[in-house]
């Protein structure tokens, strides 16, 4: 039997597909028959929990959430499905080509939707000096911390991966540290962020220009998942016989 993973750092993100818990130790069942799991941030959390979503029995993976702005000519809130998920030293693994196109065909009449490479990176890219830089020397449109390790592990397991992105900060937001301080283990923790701005409260502008790009984030996350499972799209039918 298909069934597709999906693994998403941050539990924020996973609420757009419906569920209300706030913890995801284990993968677990959405409404559709698909297995999510909440990874935290970064390479080696989003490993671990694609290999999880192996074990279970999935037999294709998608990478969900949000994703920084290295383009300048992506807004906060624009869908963002990568042709390729690149790393800084020139690691290249494409997505599939037949769910990513079918998906965005679904997509298309609702919102637009950017195409292009996504740079995974080991570390945030906090500053638009380090954005602008990244662009320059990847052409990547967008960078995330989590999508290269699924795509590896994809890969040397032979099943169909796609990476489904939302920008949020834009490349000529800086992200504040307050953010990254109160991320952990797949939730944002209010008294991490809180502390963190007392110690710098210059970032708080900052802060709040965020959140408004997290707003338009979070909506059009939702506008995927209420566009239909993208677990539909995962499987080539017979008519797409050579289709990759």
């Amino acid at each position: 039997m298909n069934v597709v993973g999906i693994v998403a750092a941050l539990a924020a993100e996973a609420r757009a597909l419906g569920p209300t818990k706030s913890r995801f130790e284990t993968p677990t069942f959405l409404a559709d028959g698909t297995l999510l799991t909440v990874s935290g941030m970064g390479f080696a959390a989003a490993a671990q929990a694609t290999r999880a979503l192996l074990e279970a029995g999935v037999t294709a993976l998608a990478s969900w959430g949000m994703a920084g702005g290295l383009d300048p000519g992506l807004h906060a809130g624009t869908i963002f499905l990568p042709s390729d998920v690149v790393s800084a030293a020139g690691a290249d693994f494409p997505t599939a080509s037949h769910w990513r196109e079918r998906l965005a065909a679904a997509l298309a009449a609702q919102r637009p939707i950017s195409r292009g490479k996504l740079l995974s990176s080991p570390h945030a890219l906090g500053t638009v000096a380090d954005k602008t830089a990244a662009f320059a020397a990847t052409g990547a449109l967008a960078v995330d911390m989590e999508s290269l390790a699924i795509a590896q592990i994809a890969a040397s397991q032979g099943v169909p991966f796609i990476a489904v992105r939302v920008i949020v900060d834009t490349a000529q937001d800086s992200l504040p540290r307050a953010v990254m301080a109160a991320s952990r283990a797949g939730e944002i923790e209010l008294w991490r962020m809180i502390r963190a701005l007392a110690l710098a409260p210059a970032e708080f502008s900052a802060l709040i220009r965020l959140a408004q790009r997290y707003r338009a984030a979070r909506r059009s996350l939702a506008a995927v998942a209420h566009a239909g499972s993208i677990a539909q799209f995962a499987f080539p039918d017979p008519s797409d016989a050579g289709v990759s």
